[in-house]
């Protein structure tokens, strides 16, 4: 949370199964769209936060199979687990808060009385969750049974029933909106509170996220009837909580826009990404830009122009130098001439490129070095490099930047054959 200076513009906290993530959409180009969206508008002052009912290592699992951002802030296990940073530092306090009339040996003792509840992997079982499935039509009966029983025991309990199967026994202070509510708290002890929140969910689990009075929240198109009916019952007139009309991470984009939060309109949905405005001096925008052109070049979204090429040249300085991954250095100018004949090379195939982790720094008065992850994938191979860019501005084109020196680096979770092939 100190990656930031002051407070964050927007703070996203996003469910991950079926809201940011389309287990429907084979592409991932919702996903994708919201990517490039938040890495050129906001990855620099805002805070990404992914809020879902999975267990770290459910999460880690599903951040191996979809092309999913690095968020600042991981909440897991319905709200029982906060961890920070990418090096997902768990935060031990809230998990001390929760503690209060909870006794996890005694929950299970209690729940195993019960036939209908059929527990989850130990995967999904955790120090402060207890999960399990049941069949829509005997949930009511056994929660209302099992919450006296549990209280009679003298424990203070919540029980979430979500996605019509999925029941979570938890503390009674835990859950995703307590969990939310608890970093607000934090923030505001320090003195950062993010000055817009946005909130988004589809299920019955996500509920408690739209109780926070100071966010905006939006179930996604294909919502669940849970959320649904809840929200009628509870929150209907609330001007700040939409139905969009999208699903999953095309709807947050919606909402973005909705709600007037920030730029909304992903740079993937420009078809001349050359003649996009330039809204604020961010040169991680200008990362974003090229590599989709990449992508579009080598997939031949694009038609191949000399006119393109030298666009490209005219945003790299003459004796700008590219280090590839595989040690080859070469001039960029001489990078951009060999792309050229990629054109077209990934045409009808699943190849799609996205940037994470974009920070900048000022090294001078018009100058920054930038840092980035880049992801390739193509079918089932993915690739990532470790991305270093060193830019200046053009003073004449606001906005703008010349290419001085790139450098990239194989990450170890690249997988690849060959690994010496393409340029960029």
């Amino acid at each position: 949370m100190d990656r930031l200076n002051g407070s964050a513009r927007l703070m996203i906290v996003s469910d991950l199964d079926c809201t940011m993530v389309d287990h429907d959409d084979p592409g991932n180009l919702s996903l994708l769209r919201f990517n490039a969206l938040w890495e050129a508008y906001y990855r620099h002052d805002s805070l990404l936060v992914f809020s879902t009912g999975r267990s770290l290592t459910s999460y880690k699992r599903l951040r191996r199979r979809k092309p999913l951002l690095t968020p600042d802030i991981v909440i897991t296990s319905v709200g029982t687990e906060i961890a920070y940073g990418e090096s997902m530092v768990t935060d031990n306090f809230w998990k001390e808060c929760l503690e209060h009339k909870w006794d996890r040996d005694m929950v299970t003792e209690e729940t195993a009385k019960f036939p209908e509840l059929i527990p989850q992997s130990e995967t999904a079982q955790r120090p402060r969750k207890v999960s399990f499935f049941v069949e829509p039509d005997k949930a009511v009966a056994v929660m209302e049974v099992l919450s006296e029983r549990l209280e009679k025991r003298g424990l203070n309990v919540k029980l979430i029933y979500s996605s019509g199967t999925a029941l979570d026994v938890l503390p009674e202070g835990a859950g995703k909106g307590q969990a939310l509510a608890y970093l607000l708290e934090k923030f505001k002890a320090d003195g950062k509170i993010p000055i817009n929140v946005l909130v988004c969910g589809d299920s019955g689990n996500d509920a408690d996220l739209f109780t926070i009075p100071e966010a905006y929240g939006v179930m996604v198109s294909n919502a669940k009837e849970e959320l649904l009916q809840w929200h009628e019952e509870n929150l209907k007139d609330n001007p700040n909580i939409i139905h969009a009309t999208e699903r999953c991470g095309a709807g947050i984009i919606e909402a973005i826009g909705k709600f007037s939060l920030g730029p909304s309109l992903s740079p993937r949905d420009i078809t001349d990404i050359w003649k996009s405005e330039r809204e604020n001096l961010n040169p991680g925008h200008e990362v974003v830009n090229f590599y989709l052109f990449y992508e579009r070049w080598r997939r031949a979204e694009v038609e191949k122009s000399e006119q393109y090429i030298q666009n490209l040249k005219s945003v790299c300085h003459p004796s700008a130098a590219f280090v590839h991954p595989s040690g080859i250095e070469r001039h960029m100018h001489q990078c951009i001439d060999i792309m050229s004949t990629f054109h077209g090379d990934k045409q009808g195939k699943q190849y799609y490129i996205w940037v994470d982790r974009i920070s900048s720094a000022p090294i001078g008065s018009d100058t920054w070095l930038l840092k980035f992850d880049k992801w390739e994938i193509c079918g089932e191979e993915r690739r990532c490099c470790l991305a270093t860019l060193l830019v200046s501005s053009m003073g004449n084109s606001p906005g703008r930047f010349t290419w001085l020196h790139m450098q990239q680096t194989w990450l170890d979770c690249s997988i690849a054959e060959d690994q010496t092939t393409g340029i960029f």
